[in-house]
């Protein structure tokens, strides 16, 4: 049963974009089309997954024992720099036009404040390892699943007669603040 309100809480309550936001700079700048975001979620998914499991075990295991905790955001940076760059080389190896597709916004996830906010979470709520990793994958879902609806939403308005003055980002942050209100009405507020 905890496992389930992690998800559910990481998810939609606590929606890492929508409630937390953090992550805003990929939500804005990779949600035009729907497949691109997509990919970008499935990136996000695996950076920050991976990212949680290699940054709690250098958290329990190098930092705690050796009593340097203050060095934690800059242990985490690394690692999620070093993952970063591993999707990164996938990705241009496996999905070309993915990768073209990303363009600057794949190497950004090194510093999307999402990927690293999660990673410190899990340290901060002391989670186990399978409850970090739990929360962690749940909370890339919740992002993946914004950057969807939010994609799916902008393609629509480009169909739409939108006012010259309200065109591209002023629409797309209405929008945003919009989409915000609707996930914020999983955590009981009216």
């Amino acid at each position: 049963m905890q496992y389930i309100i992690i998800i559910i809480s990481a998810i939609f309550v606590n929606n890492v974009v929508l409630a937390q936001f953090l992550g805003i700079c990929p939500f804005l700048g990779v949600s035009n089309k729907v497949s691109t975001s997509l990919g970008m979620g499935a990136a996000v998914i695996f950076v920050i997954t991976l990212a949680t499991i290699v940054t709690w075990l250098v958290q329990t295991y190098v930092l705690a024992p050796l009593g340097i905790q203050f060095l934690q955001t800059i242990a985490f940076i690394l690692v999620i720099a070093g993952l970063v760059q591993m999707v990164e080389i996938i990705l241009k190896k496996v999905s070309p036009a993915l990768y073209q597709a990303l363009g600057v916004f794949l190497p950004l996830i090194t510093t999307n404040c999402a990927v690293l906010g999660v990673a410190i979470l899990t340290i901060q709520k002391e989670f186990n390892l399978l409850q970090g990793v739990v929360f962690a994958t749940a909370t890339a879902v919740g992002f993946t699943l914004a950057l969807w609806i939010f994609a799916g939403i902008r393609e629509n308005l480009e169909l739409m007669e939108v006012p010259p003055v309200m065109r591209g980002i002023p629409i797309a942050l209405i929008t945003a603040g919009i989409l915000a209100l609707a996930f914020m009405g999983f955590t009981g507020i009216v």
